[in-house]
């Protein structure tokens, strides 16, 4: 369950991290 649980975790942080920096990007333009 942890393993699970992590994995899901990382893929959803680093599409947030992405998205973040893409709105970033955009702001700055």
């Amino acid at each position: 369950m942890c393993g699970i649980v992590g994995a899901v975790a990382q893929r959803d942080v680093a599409e947030i991290l992405i998205n973040g920096l893409h709105r970033l990007e955009y702001r700055g333009y």
